[in-house]
């Protein structure tokens, strides 16, 4: 039976569901299989009926982590405790152990607080927790409280705790208004127990525009109905003139005003698709009023995307109705589950967390682990990556959750305008990112001119350089090179040769390497294997094969693979003959000269080197067969047909391809990329110039080291002089 921990809370609208949240996916970074138990659900617990579905247990089942399905993870409804308390303690139980028996770790939401006194309610949680025998983190609400009130509050639910013989693990004071976070935790502080402090956050408890529909009787007349989930952080009656209405937008607003004033609703809706002004959520037409027909046909013909809402009621009426209404964190709130997850990483330190709780990290590594990873290692240490397609939908949403997790700093090329217009129609908020253009950057001539300075002997002149630079490709390329940015993703709406053509005559590959080669990270059901190269070279050269082999083992060391190189063919050891086994073995000789330290084995066939059993026939007594993690396939057939039929037959997850050998990390994406391969391939991007800084540090030490006479042949490193 997995590990568990009971997140309760005194009272309703705590935020105890994104703590809840964030405990989940901190978990899934440590165990394979993750659970969720919802004790007391409304509606019926057995079925689910989708009419009263429990939205914090929706939230958590649609994690990633989550196998169990929703009804799975229910216990008993409000009118089962208040028929029988005892019975429904004893369901509960029964229910629970179905899930804890199937997982490594459960996460256990308590009550809401819908219908049954406060004290009353938060003792039944105790004592469900004490049957469950779960430790309790307890989640204290902040919101307009001092640290004394906060105290206070968990004072008395940590009496209640121990009265009904559970346990306090943790305490989280949430949505804290109080400034000082510091002066919450200090108050809170008791012996044994970690206490934090969450902020709060505007955004999680913001409606969207599909809440809000029915509080005014609302419709859509106008704009994309996909936007309707977009949050709403205030409301803005226009009953000013148009000026003053601009002068007081606001990111996320929805202005309220008549279908009688035409000039606010165009007004309104320039200035949400300018690079100027705050991206608004929505308008609201009120009193009845409709737009004039000319409007109506300009917004059609404009495709106007921003949702434009009628309603019958009056001025006040309608920001009464508007104002009154309080969102909730569902599992299709895309920002605000990217919001939760980010709060609680920045204030929680989830490893000293899930420690206290003895949940032992697990030698599987999943492929949710593996992302999670990824993303955890870019935010670490932030880099600026830049995305040269900037006005492309994926790579605009792609952007907004990168911002939300604080995995990179973007800067986006492309017309301003256009990106903000793209950005404000597809909902992606963006705001935290750089807008470059190359047609008019001040950068743009500096650029040329050092394009033209190393190519000018290629024949290159002035005027083709410039022509360059404003290519937003080999501008991104150039911001690399030059320091400006530390590493580029692109390939989403470009081909592969106009990603990596720049990099090959601006970046340029790593001393001792002669080809830019690529990887994907194949990510199975309990590992990650490197497959190399599965993207860029057609038939490599026993020299280039060998590149190939430690540039790929050099990548699988970067994101903590330990490396075991296969070197693959038709034949295993001498069992075969032929040119293309032998340029497998001459290449594996390259490598162990080049590389003496790396554990390589080949000729290899791929079951000799997947396969222990297999292995101990074939290749007895070798450390790579059978255990292999870095598979180098001796032709991009190969290698592109391989990594597509374990993908599709094994179910594992690509991701890639990832460039190697160039000097400054840049990749390229596929052109069907999706918005999660497009984040994955930003954070191994940032990793990369990570370790990059790393081995710059690394060779500055190792001179610095050396006495001052052995370092006259050696010229400083850049970062030095």
């Amino acid at each position: 039976m997995g590990k568990s921990v009971y997140v309760t809370t005194l009272e309703g609208y705590s935020g105890k569901s994104a703590v809840a949240l964030g405990l989940l996916d901190a978990l899934s970074r440590r165990v394979q299989r993750v659970g969720v138990f919802r004790p007391i659900v409304l509606g019926d617990a057995a079925t689910g009926d989708p009419g009263q579905r429990d939205y914090v247990l929706d939230l958590l089942v649609a994690h990633e982590a989550v196998t169990l399905g929703y009804d799975e993870c229910t216990g008993v409804t409000y009118d089962d405790v208040h028929a029988d308390p005892v019975a429904a303690l004893d369901t509960i139980v029964e229910r629970y152990h179905r899930v804890a028996d199937q997982c490594d770790a459960v996460v256990i939401v308590g009550s809401d607080y819908t219908d049954v006194g406060s004290p009353t309610e938060f003792a039944y949680n105790a004592r469900v927790a004490a049957n469950l025998s779960a430790p309790v983190l307890l989640v204290v609400n902040g919101a307009d409280r001092s640290p004394d009130d906060v105290k206070v509050l968990a004072d008395m639910a940590a009496g209640a705790i121990a009265e009904n013989h559970a346990s306090l693990f943790a305490v989280v004071a949430n949505r804290v208004t109080d400034p000082d976070l510091s002066g919450v935790v200090r108050a809170l502080a008791r012996d044994g127990v970690p206490v934090y402090a969450l902020p709060e956050e505007p955004l999680l408890s913001a409606p969207t525009l599909a809440d809000l529909l029915p509080v005014c009787g609302g419709r859509l007349v106008s704009g994309d109905p996909a936007l309707l989930d977009r949050e709403v952080l205030g409301v803005m009656v226009a009953g000013m003139t148009m000026p003053n209405v601009l002068d007081r937008l606001f990111d996320g607003v929805v202005v309220v005003t008549p279908g009688d004033r035409p000039e606010v609703v165009l007004g309104v809706l320039m200035a949400h698709l300018s690079a100027g002004f705050p991206q608004v959520s929505g308008i609201v037409l009120n009193g009845g009023i409709e737009l004039p027909s000319q409007v109506t046909r300009l917004l059609e013909s404009a495709g106007a995307t921003l949702p434009i809402i009628a309603t019958d009621l009056g001025t006040q009426e309608t920001s009464t109705a508007l104002t009154s209404m309080r969102g909730r964190l569902r599992s299709g709130s895309g920002r605000k589950v990217a919001a939760a997850l980010s709060l609680f990483a920045q204030h929680i330190d989830s490893d000293a967390l899930l420690d206290g709780l003895d949940v032992a990290r697990t030698t599987a590594v999943t492929p949710l682990m593996f992302e999670h990873q990824l993303i955890d290692m870019a935010s670490a240490d932030r880099r600026h990556i830049v995305l040269p397609e900037g006005d492309e939908p994926r790579v605009l949403a792609a952007a907004d959750l990168l911002l939300r997790r604080g995995v990179a700093d973007l800067t986006l090329l492309g017309d301003p305008i256009r990106i903000t217009a793209q950005a404000a129609s597809c909902g992606a908020d963006i705001t935290g990112a750089t807008l470059l253009d190359p047609e008019t950057s001040e950068l743009t001539e500096r650029f040329a001119e050092e394009y033209y300075q190393r190519r000018r002997h290629r024949g290159i002149d002035r005027v083709e350089a410039r022509t360059a630079a404003v290519d937003v490709s080999y501008f991104g390329t150039l911001m690399v090179e030059l320091g400006l940015a530390d590493g580029m993703v692109s390939g989403a709406a470009h081909t592969t040769a106009h990603t990596i053509r720049p990099a090959l005559e601006v970046v340029k590959t790593v001393p001792g390497v002669s080809v830019v080669s690529s990887v994907f990270f194949m990510c199975l059901q309990n590992q990650v294997l490197v497959y190399g190269d599965c993207a860029v070279n057609p038939d490599p050269t026993a020299e280039q094969l060998a590149d190939i082999a430690v540039s790929s083992a050099a990548t699988a060391s970067a994101f903590g693979i330990e490396p075991r190189v296969a070197m693959l063919s038709y034949s295993t050891g001498s069992s075969g003959a032929g040119s293309d086994v032998e340029k497998v073995s001459a290449a594996t000789e390259l490598v162990r000269a080049r590389a003496p330290h790396l554990l390589v084995e080949g000729p290899i066939q791929y079951d000799a080197a997947i396969d222990p059993s297999v292995a101990a026939t074939k290749l007895p007594g070798s450390q790579v067969a059978g255990q292999a993690t870095v598979f180098v396939f001796p032709d991009l057939n190969t290698g592109n047909n391989t990594y597509k039929a374990v993908q599709r037959s094994a179910g594992a997850v690509a991701i890639g391809p990832v460039l190697q050998g160039l000097r400054k990390p840049v990749n390229d994406l596929s052109r069907g990329a999706t918005v999660r391969d497009i984040v994955n391939t930003v954070a191994i991007t940032a990793i990369q110039a990570q370790q990059l800084d790393q081995q710059l540090d690394q060779q500055v030490g190792q001179q610095l080291d050396q006495p001052v006479d052995q370092r006259a042949g050696h010229p400083e490193p850049e970062a030095v002089r």
